[in-house]
């Protein structure tokens, strides 16, 4: 586990992240996401609004798994719980066609209460 991390430097952190989700695409995916016409339960992960966005959230859910970031910040600025709802089925049945159990549980870990 890494050493804790101050807030100023989670915060950069994150800011990194957010950056590196900028440049991976979620600015354009997430609104997709929402749209009454995205169905969840034929979304697959290859989808261009599906795959930039677990990408992003199986990142965040490794920083804190791994003590990088803390769980209070991710709640803080980001709602998982509802992009996992949506991008979440494309995921689980992804780990079943692909026969790997751990793909994307860091992102899925993070909407265990």
């Amino acid at each position: 586990m890494l050493a804790r991390m101050s807030s100023h430097e989670e915060a950069m952190l994150l800011v990194n992240l957010l950056q590196w989700g900028t440049a991976s695409g979620i600015d354009e995916a997430l609104p997709e996401l929402f749209e009454e016409t995205f169905d969840p339960e034929t979304a697959t992960v290859s989808d261009h609004s599906v795959r930039p966005l677990l990408g992003f959230g199986e990142m965040l859910g490794t920083f804190v798994k791994t003590g990088a970031l803390s769980r209070e910040l991710v709640d803080e600025a980001f709602w998982v719980e509802g992009i996992w709802a949506r991008v979440g089925p494309a995921a689980i049945r992804a780990r079943a066609e692909l026969g790997e159990p751990r793909l994307y549980e860091n992102f899925e870990a993070l909407t265990a209460r």
